[in-house]
């Protein structure tokens, strides 16, 4: 009330543009770490719904998974990890953590078996990113602690004895054994 018509007006629009910036650039913020902000732990890998958080390297099954790997996501429960990635560096891998050893074939039926056929291959419970793309191998393996570590992996649907390339592979190990070296390959794996 200065009784000059119209002062607060002048107040009151500079207040509004200043509300208004400050919710601009508010927003513009959340966008642009919209990743870090709804992601478990601020990690865009993680998947909603994990319990504990991976490192920035994540060793899975005994190796760390390749370098370069791509669209990589995990999803941990009640002490275990299924980490999903595509790769062109899948055999280097398997050798590295012991699933499948040195010299041997891709496919050898004491190591892994054929699974699923089917065009696409959800993921499992929990985990997120891009399904699989049949066929897939799974091997089975058991660390030297006792605990398994099972991998999918994409083969080529046109070459018998290889893997699509790039190829998306899903690992499943226990937390407590991400840290153990090698593990040892067993024959049959529980889908087979």
């Amino acid at each position: 009330m200065s009784g000059a018509p119209g002062g607060g007006s002048g107040l009151r629009r500079v207040l509004v543009t200043v509300v208004l910036v400050s919710a601009v650039l508010a927003g513009g913020i959340v966008w642009l770490f919209r990743d870090e902000l709804f992601h478990p732990f601020g990690d865009a890998r993680a998947c909603e719904g994990s319990d504990a958080e991976l490192p920035g390297e994540i060793r899975a099954g005994g190796a760390t998974i390749p370098a370069g790997a791509s669209d990589v996501h995990y999803f941990t429960r009640n002490g275990t990890a299924e980490v999903t990635f595509v790769s062109g560096r899948i055999p280097d891998y398997l050798h590295r953590a012991g699933i499948l050893p040195e010299g041997e074939p891709l496919f050898d039926e004491r190591y892994g078996t054929k699974a699923v056929a089917g065009d696409e291959i959800e993921l499992p419970d929990g985990l997120c990113g891009s399904s699989l793309r049949g066929p897939v191998w799974i091997y089975h393996s058991t660390s030297p602690t006792g605990t398994s570590v099972d991998v999918m992996v994409e083969r080529s649907p046109l070459v018998d004895d290889s893997f699509r390339f790039p190829a998306r592979a899903v690992v499943t190990y226990d937390l407590a054994s991400a840290d153990v070296g090698a593990v040892e390959p067993v024959g049959r794996t529980p889908w087979s």
